[in-house]
Order: C-alpha cells, then sequence, then structure tokens
C-alpha cells in the first residue's frame, strides 16, 4: 500500500507502508538517488510485517514524490518532510536511514529533536556532509567518478551511474537488478541529484546530544560511504552499539536480510511500551 502526505512546502511524499497500522512504527529512509523501494525485504519480511507497521517514505525528489525546485540543501525542510512522515505513523517511530538517509534523520534531530523517535538505525549512513566533515566520508566508488553522477549529458551519467549500480552490494549483482537500481538512479533528475550534494554540514553536537537508543550498521567493503563515517557516528552517539557486517558492501539490509531484520527487531523489540496489537501493555 502506498499513501501520500504532505511534506515541507506543500510536497507530496509517497509512503510505502506494510503491516498492522495499530502495531509500533518503524520508519525507513533511503539513500541519494534511490526511493523506498530499497527497503523491499524489510517490507515483506513476515518477521517485521507481523510485529510492526512498516512506512518507507521517497524522499523528495525521488520515486513516486513530488518533485519541487527547492529545499534541497535545507534542514528544516528535511525536517519538516519527515515529520510529516512521522505524523503518518501515529507514535514514536525506530528511524532507519541507509546512506543519504542518515543525513535527514540527522537533519530531523537537528530542527525537531528526538519528539516521535523512539530510536535510530543508521545502516550505511551518512550523519555529515562536505569536505573534512568525519561523519559524511565517501569510499572510492563515489569519490572517483562523482562529478559524472550528477551530469547532466546522459553520455555521461548513465555509463557513470551504472557502475555505481553495480558496485552498491560487495557480490556482483544481476543484471536485472543492476537495471532496477539503474531507473532509480535515472527517476531523479540531475538538478535534484547536484542539490542534495549541495550542502556543508557537520553534526558533532546532534550526534553527541542523542539521549535515544541507537544502533550503527556498516558493511566492511562499502565503496560508497567509507566505515569511518560509522566509526564516527558510533563514537559520537552516547552509548550506540557498532555492529560490523564482513565481505558486505553499502546495502547490508539487502545482502544480509536475516542478519539485518533481527538486528532490528532486537533494537525495537527493547524500546519501552512497543507492544503489539493484542498484547498488554
Amino acid at each position: 500500500m502506498i499513501h501520500f502526505v504532505e511534506g515541507a512546502g506543500g510536497t507530496r511524499l509517497a509512503v510505502r507502508a506494510a503491516g498492522d497500522p495499530a502495531n509500533p512504527p518503524i520508519v525507513f529512509v533511503h539513500g541519494w538517488a534511490r526511493s523506498g523501494a530499497d527497503w523491499h525485504a524489510q517490507l515483506t519480511a513476515p518477521d517485521l510485517t507481523s510485529r510492526y507497521h512498516l512506512l518507507a517514505v521517497d524522499l523528495r525528489g525521488h520515486g513516486l514524490s513530488g518533485v519541487p525546485d527547492t529545499g534541497y540543501d535545507d534542514p528544516h525542510t528535511w525536517a519538516g518532510d519527515l515529520a510529516a512522515v512521522l505524523d503518518l505513523a501515529g507514535r514514536p517511530a525506530v528511524l532507519v536511514g541507509s546512506s543519504y538517509g542518515g543525513l535527514v534523520i540527522t537533519d530531523y534531530l537537528r530542527v525537531r529533536g528526538e519528539a516521535g523517535v523512539a530510536a535510530v538505525l543508521l545502516a550505511g549512513a551518512l550523519t555529515e556532509i562536505g569536505a573534512g566533515n568525519p561523519g559524511g566520508a565517501i569510499g572510492p566508488l563515489m569519490g572517483a567518478v562523482i562529478r559524472d553522477y550528477l551530469a547532466e549529458d546522459p553520455a555521461v551519467a548513465v555509463p557513470a551511474l551504472t557502475r555505481l549500480a553495480a558496485g552498491l552490494t560487495a557480490e556482483p549483482p544481476s543484471g536485472a537488478v543492476v537495471q532496477s537500481r539503474l531507473g532509480d538512479f535515472l527517476r531523479v533528475p540531475p538538478r535534484v541529484r547536484r542539490a542534495l550534494f549541495r550542502r556543508d554540514v557537520a553534526s558533532a553536537d546532534v550526534l553527541a546530544g542523542l539521549t535515544l537508543p541507537a544502533l550503527v550498521m556498516h558493511g566492511t567493503e562499502d565503496a560508497v560511504v567509507h566505515p569511518t563515517a560509522a566509526e564516527y557516528a558510533a563514537g559520537k552517539i552516547p552509548g550506540a552499539s557498532l555492529r560490523w557486517f564482513d565481505r558486505v558492501g553499502h546495502l547490508p539490509f539487502a545482502e544480509r536480510v536475516a542478519e539485518f531484520n533481527t538486528a532490528l527487531r532486537e533494537l525495537a523489540d527493547r524500546q519501552p511500551g512497543r507492544t503489539r496489537r493484542g498484547e498488554p501493555r
């Protein structure tokens, strides 16, 4: 099922939903030039859908959401968008961020604090962006040809984005998977792809002030977001746990589905009052 909510400035945001709305919510936030479809393995997992209300947003400019001209460099805009999804959740949710989605979550915490949030899980995620900000350290697959990913000329952008689509995971994906990932990349207009990187954001104070349970998960072979970004976030967030996925790339939730889902379920189950429909409170 897909819901549509109104984000900051009236932007229409698509939200994929699975599970019973009466159950505790988990909100998933995808990365740069991706979509909520990245979380397919979670949205269709019986061990999650039977216990939780799962909501996966398409960020503005991505997937089925609206493509406004502005807002991509403004933390208040991202915070407003995520607040609209949390309103749909109806009660405090576990926030799960992949790649750029971690920065969106950090923007929300920066602007709106911990309201509506029960816990945070960062999976191959950024919490900062810009040269010299360690929470935004990128790997060789991004650093080598990032200008090509942002190019207007399809003769430049498409081959580069195809290589990126193939390199998101440590194990070589099938041709069909590469083309599906490429389709998500190309659905995001070049101007939006560029705008997302037109930022310089440090987040040490936001991370250090977080009082919620936090789990940082990262693939040791991530070539998109450097593993040092995970070490930085885990080191700044008080009490955060850091979990490595050996021989895994940028998408641990797709490469090690059962292991990832178990860790997510354990984090969510530990939150106070997080009972399911029909269970005593």
